[in-house]
């Protein structure tokens, strides 16, 4: 019975699905399209909106629910709506734009139910991992054999035998069984030469002292793996669930870093076959596997395009997956990871990728698409060795993906700067895409990263375009305990967005550009997409305007702040001819700050700027400045222009910008204008000279086509506040 307020109601019907306990659908009706939906005065139980979100409310504690609203008694005249709410939550959200039923099947297929229900089962998943790492924390089990133990229990829980006797063995017991279960299972499906150190890396069990002894430890702990991670496992085939507790684990591990571990998140692994248009036919190389992630995304898209074609579901996973590792432990559960994916066939070899015998040995399966994610500490191999190693392997015209640091496209000299010619000379540069600055955010490991793509074996043409993209903003954002996640379920359609813009090539500003570059340049977007000034509005100069009285205020140069223009004409911004210029071309001066460490600083009254974002740039004061400038523009590493009024001086985090046209009010606009390029710079690209001096910034212009400099005034001085410049 469900009830709301004083009266009780029961909807027209509730439909359960036999192969989805977990989901309902809830239908209310009226006769009358009137009675649709209530204004905000009306009881709930008189109108099918509000009745079904009613019975959705209280539905939803146990069930995630469809509710469907209809109104109307014929075809001609009626109202329908649909809304989904999740187990657990208090929201409904829309779905189905369409005002007509759909087939029952249509409702639990739809794409936009399992999207939302994947990203809450995830967030659920990954709060469970942070309460197992903790418990196995307080086992003291080392954080390196945590996988392993999850693994090995998933492992075990598909052998019958083992998943009805758990319940009932003495510790001792159990972990032998345990043992037993998984050398069995994993003996059918791995090469005998490997199973002997797969099954030494999960010995532990046998030996720690409170999984073998204490009663009920490990017994829970299956049961826990089966209730919380087999099921998701189960619903979420091709997910790589393991990988993500093994992010979870060695979070706070003392290794990881030295190690360079940075698992590629799923969504990422996905995008790669995405790109690289993996299909049944494909046959995919990871030289640096990790836990498997990459493959495991591949198989999903290769088993999904066989279609139910048994046989090459079958030929798939025998011979068309390869993967090199040379960690042990790592190994070990990549091994665990594919078997437990379905896949225990797959060519996964234990050793480095850059021996003779294991090149000779990947070749024999003529690979024809290449995904790796190398490891960012290795002191035996670059990260571009690593793409060079890859790309031996194929034949020409097969297509090779990498995530690797942002300073490897970068750099410009030394033996990177080897590399990549190397990689020119032998290798198209198809595309290289600005990946989001936290996407690393669930390790310890920070980094800015980029995606490198090659065709193999074709010598980079001399004045081909590569394809570069600005992919900054996956839609993930962070919490907590969680981490970052698509919370806001945006990653779907910026996926979509971002697959067409590079599949049609286009260049789109604020997104893309094509570029001829040599192995000298950088090679990311940043250096040379320009900023669409069609995006500029006033906010924008408010916002500057408002920071420099703020803290002109702040520091005794203004008594009263009052909200007046110093005009009252009306400028349109955008009725207005406007040209790109570099820097070189507007600054006739351009100098660089010195360094005074904090300790040598002495108390004075010079104000002193360095990289903040905050105050204006603003530091500090001190009574010993190694220079001083006044009324300039001062240009951060990090992206951040203001214009200083009055004497200053200012550490090298910060490149002075003079001209003989400079005054306060055009100074406010193009700081404004400079600082919309401040995405184009981050920890590992800084706004120095040497990166931005050939940039360019769109100004307006006058007759003759130069920077309009007096437009610039009348601008600021018609806004708010411009009076108290």
């Amino acid at each position: 019975m469900l009830q709301g307020g004083t009266g009780k109601g029961y909807p027209e019907f509730i439909i359960e699905y036999k192969d989805n306990p977990d989901f309902l659908i809830v239908v209310e009706c009226k006769a009358v399209t009137k009675y649709h939906k209530s204004d905000t005065e009306k009881k709930y139980k008189d109108y099918a909106v509000d009745g079904v979100k009613l019975y959705s409310s209280f539905l939803s504690k146990e069930y995630d629910v469809l509710s469907i609203a209809i109104s109307g008694e014929n075809e001609k005249e009626k109202n329908i709506s649909h809304f989904l709410q999740l187990k657990g939550t208090d929201k409904t959200t829309d779905i189905f734009n369409d005002d007509k039923f759909l087939p029952l099947n249509d409702y639990i297929e739809s794409y936009d139910f399992k999207e939302k229900k994947f990203n809450q089962d995830l967030q659920e998943l990954l709060k469970y991992s942070k309460e197992l790492n903790d418990k196995l924390q307080s086992f003291k089990i080392p954080e390196s054999n945590r996988s392993l133990l999850i693994s090995g229990c998933l492992i075990a829980l598909q052998d019958k035998a083992f998943n009805n006797s758990y319940n009932y063995q003495k510790p001792q017991d159990l972990t032998t069984n345990l043992l037993n279960t998984i050398e069995s299972r994993l003996t059918e499906v791995v090469n005998n030469k490997d199973i002997k150190d797969i099954i030494t890396s999960y010995q532990f069990i046998k030996t720690h002292t409170i999984l073998s002894r204490k009663k009920n430890s490990l017994r829970d702990i299956i049961t826990e793996v089966d209730e919380r991670i087999n099921v998701f496992m189960k619903t979420y085939t091709y997910y790589d669930t393991l990988g993500q507790f093994y992010i979870e684990f060695l979070r706070y591990a003392n290794n990881d870093k030295g190690l360079g571990i940075v698992l590629t998140p799923p969504h990422i692994t996905e995008l790669f076959s995405e790109i690289a248009n993996v299909n049944k036919d494909s046959v995919v190389y990871d030289n640096c596997t990790g836990t498997g992630g990459f493959l495991i995304s591949a198989m999903d898209k290769m088993i999904k395009d066989a279609s139910g074609d048994k046989e090459k579901e079958a030929e798939i996973k025998n011979k068309q997956l390869i993967g090199v590792e040379f960690q042990h432990s790592i190994y070990a559960l990549v091994c665990s990871n594919m078997y437990i994916h379905g896949d225990g066939r797959s060519n996964l070899i234990k050793g480095s990728c850059f021996e003779e015998e294991i090149i000779k040995k990947v070749k024999e399966f003529k690979p024809n698409v290449g995904f790796l994610n190398p490891p960012y500490a290795d002191k035996k191999h670059n990260e571009l060795e690593f793409i060079l190693n890859n790309l031996l392997c194929f034949e020409k015209g097969a297509y090779c993906l990498a995530l690797v640091p942002m300073s490897c496209a970068l750099s410009q000299k030394g033996e990177e700067l080897l590399f990549k010619e190397q990689l020119l000379k032998n290798h198209t540069l198809e595309g290289v895409f600005s990946m989001p600055t936290g996407l690393f955010h669930n390790s310890k490991v920070g980094i800015n990263t980029c995606v490198m793509m090659f065709k193999a074996n074709e010598k980079h043409p001399e004045n081909y375009k590569t394809y570069f993209g600005y992919w900054k903003n996956d839609g993930f954002t962070k919490k907590k305990h969680t981490g970052r996640g698509d919370y806001n379920h945006q990653w779907s359609k910026i996926k979509k967005k971002w697959l067409e813009n590079y599949r049609n090539k286009e260049e789109i500003a604020g997104l893309s550009i094509k570029k001829i570059v040599k192995a000298k340049d950088e090679w990311c977007v940043e250096a040379y997409m320009k900023t669409d000034y069609k995006l500029f509005n006033e906010s924008f100069f408010s916002k500057s305007i408002h920071n420099f009285i703020s803290f002109q205020f702040n520091i005794g140069n203004i008594k009263d702040i009052k909200n007046n223009k110093i005009s009252n004409k009306k400028i349109d911004l955008l009725n207005k001819n406007w040209k790109y210029f570099s820097y070189k071309e507007i600054f006739n001066k351009i100098t660089r700050g010195k360094r005074l460490v904090k300790v040598d600083r002495e108390d004075g009254n010079v104000l002193y700027y360095s990289a903040s974002e905050f105050n204006n740039g603003c530091t500090g004061s001190i009574g010993n400045p190694l220079f001083t400038e006044r009324d300039c523009l001062i240009y951060t590493t990090f992206g951040d222009a203001y214009y200083v009024k009055g004497e200053f001086t200012a550490s090298d985090e910060i490149s002075i910008l003079s001209s003989e046209n400079l005054n306060i009010l055009n100074g406010l606009f193009l700081s404004t204008i400079i600082s919309q390029n401040k995405y184009k710079y981050s920890f590992g690209r800084k706004a120095f000279k040497n990166k931005y001096y050939n940039d360019f910034i769109a100004l307006p212009v006058d007759k003759y086509d130069k920077p309009d400099w007096k437009f610039m005034e009348d601008y600021i001085k018609s806004l708010p506040y411009s009076s108290n410049i």
